[in-house]
């Protein structure tokens, strides 16, 4: 399952990271996706969910990790058509001209479809969610559902019926609300964990001038290791799985990142300078000694 897990953040173009995952005062030419992907295996381009992609950045961005063939992207699709309900022909043209790049380049993991919690399982619902998948059948589609309603027998039938990967959620939990799952409906398997701060209410109060907040959450240890199985029953089966962190307040979706990866792995890779000393305790086996002292042990 290794060899095929990705694990990553959700975004990386945070102003709050300079100075806790990214030093204060860059170097000329510095890059944060170049750190990023020395450090973990894929990000999920969140800017995506608010305006379409440029095909001329996105060929920077690949350019900035080509020293890293194993580093892949995920994308959101655009809220428009997830919150909006819009599917007009000429946005949905103007939105793939941004993903063909890292489509064509084997570098685009999945696309992530991420409805809101008002968006439950009916037939009406069902009906639009099989006109996407439709709208955008090149690509390879996960779902993120947020009201438990989809856990319906015949929802679920609905992901297997037309490939859509199923994105299990880790998340605080409030009405309805879709509860932890280890579901593989496609070739794709996606985690994606938000942190279970009460105040993150992934309802209808996802607003951006409380995200500072709603994603301020570090997991333990003990709730991560919650995870592994779950993380390792969907990779069971799936081509490829993506475990993706979207608690960025204040780096804490990075430190977590690390911790899963070396949960999983074995092994403890260096952790940013800035971010070991914001987490002393968290990442006190993640500096450039302990590594040098892993590669030793190994080499014996």
């Amino acid at each position: 399952m290794q060899s095929s897990l990705s694990i990553g953040t959700a975004g990386w173009s945070y102003p709050h990271w300079n100075g806790v995952v990214y030093p204060r005062a860059h170097a000329p030419g510095f890059h944060p996706l170049e750190l990023l992907a020395r450090q973990l295996d894929c990000v999920e381009i969140n800017s995506s969910f608010y305006q379409p992609l440029k095909p001329e950045v996105v060929k920077l961005w690949m350019k900035k990790v080509e020293a890293y063939p194993d580093f892949l992207f995920t994308a959101k699709l655009h809220q428009d058509f997830t919150h909006k309900r819009l599917l007009d022909k000429a946005q949905v043209v103007q939105f793939k001209e941004g993903l063909w790049p890292l489509l064509r380049a084997k570098k685009l993991g999945a696309l992530l479809m991420q409805f809101p919690w008002s968006f439950r399982f009916t037939a009406e619902n069902r009906e639009f969610f099989i006109e996407l998948r439709r709208a955008f059948h090149e690509f390879p589609l996960v779902a993120e559902m947020r009201h438990s309603s989809w856990m319906a027998e015949e929802a679920i039938g609905t992901f297997l019926d037309y490939r859509v990967g199923f994105c299990n959620i880790d998340q605080p939990q409030y009405t309805r609300a879709m509860p932890p799952t280890a579901l593989l409906t496609s070739e794709v398997g996606y985690v994606r964990l938000h942190g279970r701060n009460p105040g993150n209410s992934l309802g209808s109060f996802d607003r951006t001038a409380m995200r500072q907040r709603q994603h301020d959450y570090l997991y333990s240890d003990a709730e991560l290791t919650e995870w592994l199985q779950r993380i390792e029953q969907v990779g069971r089966f799936a081509d490829r799985t993506f475990v993706v962190f979207n608690n960025d307040a204040a780096g804490k979706s990075f430190v977590n990142a690390l911790q899963t990866r070396a949960l999983i792995r074995g092994v403890k890779g260096k952790a940013p300078k800035e971010l070991r000393r914001r987490y002393p305790v968290e990442l006190e086996h993640f500096g450039p000694q302990y590594a040098e002292q892993q590669s030793l042990f190994t080499a014996a």
